[in-house]
């Protein structure tokens, strides 16, 4: 047997293959050739040697983890405002229904667009509680709301056009307000972080370099402009 052929089922051994050639005429091989002895112990240290790494240390990131990680806190007020939103769906599915018809006496179209608007933020007080980042568009909406009834129901309640119990009814929209308020600030942690319930943010791509003589930009980095590679032509 040559050097060549030992060598080739000598591999095949050190990679689980099937030897080209019959291991015993191999190890006859291997005791009469120094050259393919020392060739083979070459290999079996290198093959050794990639599959085989010492172990590294790595520090323990539980702690940090953990530490990332929204506490169920966060949740309280969630549930707060979405039981605030059932409350208010309920009020409109009670006018809906005809539950309460001295309020919809005569009313006409101005109780059918109380109606609606009853039920629109009941729903839209139950989408925040379900994703929180949606808050930012309905504060204001809600906060506007508040401050324009509470205006209207201090006039009415001192002219005695409402009664108290009238009034209190808005104490539900108040209420959805507070929690709307604590459940937006709630959204990011104290250090800035990422806001909780939002889905985690890619790390930032390196900024492309300024052009020369062109004004310098400041600020955080900007994310380049991905395009679909499909469309460009062929080099």
């Amino acid at each position: 047997m040559d050097c060549g052929t030992c060598r080739e089922a000598l591999s095949a051994r050190l990679d689980g293959e099937e030897e080209p050639v019959e291991a015993a005429a191999v190890d006859a091989h291997l005791s009469g050739c120094p050259a393919c002895r020392a060739w083979s112990e070459h290999a079996a240290t290198l093959t050794r040697a990639l599959r085989l790494r010492p172990v590294v240390a790595v520090p323990d990131l539980t702690d940090a983890v953990l530490a990332q990680a929204p506490t169920t806190r966060g949740w309280y007020p969630r549930l707060g405002l979405a039981g605030v939103a059932v409350a208010q769906v309920t009020l409109g599915l009670s006018q809906l229904l005809g539950a309460n018809p001295a309020a919809a006496h005569g009313a006409g179209h101005l109780f059918n667009e109380s109606t609606a608007w009853n039920l629109a933020l009941g729903l839209g007080l139950l989408w925040t509680a379900l994703r929180p980042r949606a808050t930012s568009g309905v504060l204001p909406v809600v906060a506007g709301f508040v401050a324009v009834v509470g205006v209207y129901s201090v006039r009415d309640l001192a002219g005695g056009v409402v009664s108290v119990e009238r009034v209190t009814s808005h104490a539900i929209v108040l209420l959805g307000l507070l929690l709307l308020v604590v459940v937006h600030r709630g959204r990011r942690d104290p250090d800035g972080g990422r806001a909780v319930g939002d889905p985690p943010h890619s790390p930032d791509l390196p900024d492309a370099p300024d052009l020369p003589g062109g004004p310098a930009r400041s600020g955080p980095p900007r994310r380049p402009h991905l395009r679909p590679v499909g469309r460009r032509p062929a080099a």
